[in-house]
């Protein structure tokens, strides 16, 4: 016997099935930003990658392929590896990009992900667990230091100091020729990549990122210094770096000064990385991954 249901009855019906639904699942919009895009991939515990300086997410595909277990949040900065530059076409770069992924965290409902970050990357993951220290739950920062103007200034230079060579090194980037940053890239990337095969990628990304986006983060991340800063992360911090080959000081002077740098971190971890220049990742894939892997715990 078939049985109707009245009109009536079946809309009361299907309004209150609504009502039990939890309402961010059931209305809740994609992010939206200007400064960064987000892809996911993978399934469990979070992890978010941030990439470094005109990097795309290309830079952790070996890492995200190696460990599986976990839910990857691919960020991709704007302005970057051929990315529109949206609101990042003027003014600072990296600590709003950080502010973005405070906001994507919270509004993607993410329980404290971990968070790597690269170079640049790891700037902005510093600002982020310091300035959001309940938004995740650990840190890696890959060869980067929380204030880059000294070694750009000199030890103990002035503030004043530190913008005066920011504007500096930025005002001759931007006299750079067209016709010659091409080659400034390539020849930017053999020091930092040692694997040729990876060079192409990250060739690649350089020469597809907005030019005046890329100065114009690059003096931040000299001006900007996060030492006074470090106090206020209260998660663990773990820190993977290398010595460049145009730093020829000996080695225990070099970690002195990086472990210098993170002095006032009240949980730290750090390691040098041998044989690898700045894209450990790509250098040095399995020794990377170990650390990553030690760094995120069973998923």
């Amino acid at each position: 016997m078939k049985t109707i249901f009245p009109r009536r009855t079946f809309t009361a019906g299907a309004l209150a099935l609504l009502a039990a639904l939890p309402l961010a699942s059931a209305f809740a919009a994609p992010f939206a930003s200007e400064r960064i895009s987000v892809r996911t991939e993978g399934s469990g515990p979070d992890v978010i990658l941030i990439p470094g300086l005109n990097s795309s997410p290309r830079t952790w595909a070996s890492t995200v392929a190696a460990l599986p277990g976990y839910r990857y949040h691919l960020v991709h900065v704007a302005g970057f590896a051929g990315q529109p530059a949206g609101a990042n076409k003027e003014g600072a770069v990296a600590a709003p990009v950080a502010e973005e992924i405070a906001r994507y965290i919270k509004e993607s409902n993410l329980k404290q992900p971990a968070v790597i970050g690269h170079s640049m990357g790891g700037t902005i993951g510093m600002m982020l667990a310091a300035r959001h220290p309940e938004a995740l739950s650990r840190l890696m920062v890959v060869d980067m230091v929380p204030f880059l103007g000294t070694f750009f200034a000199g030890p103990g230079a002035s503030a004043a100091r530190v913008e005066a060579v920011g504007d500096q090194i930025a005002a001759g980037m931007r006299a750079t020729p067209p016709d010659q940053r091409s080659k400034r890239a390539n020849d930017t990337i053999a020091g930092m990549v040692d694997t040729e095969a990876m060079r192409p990628v990250a060739v690649k990304d350089s020469m597809e990122s907005d030019a005046d986006v890329a100065i114009r983060a690059y003096r931040e991340l000299i001006v900007t210094n996060l030492i006074p800063e470090l106090p206020k992360i209260a998660v663990p911090v773990t820190v993977l770096y290398v010595q460049p080959k145009s730093v020829p000081i000996p080695a225990e002077q070099f970690d002195g000064v990086y472990k210098a740098a993170y002095a006032l971190l009240k949980h730290l971890t750090i390691k040098r990385i041998p044989d690898s220049a700045h894209f450990i990742m790509w250098d040095q894939p399995q020794r990377f991954q170990a650390e990553a892997k030690a760094f995120l715990g069973a998923p």
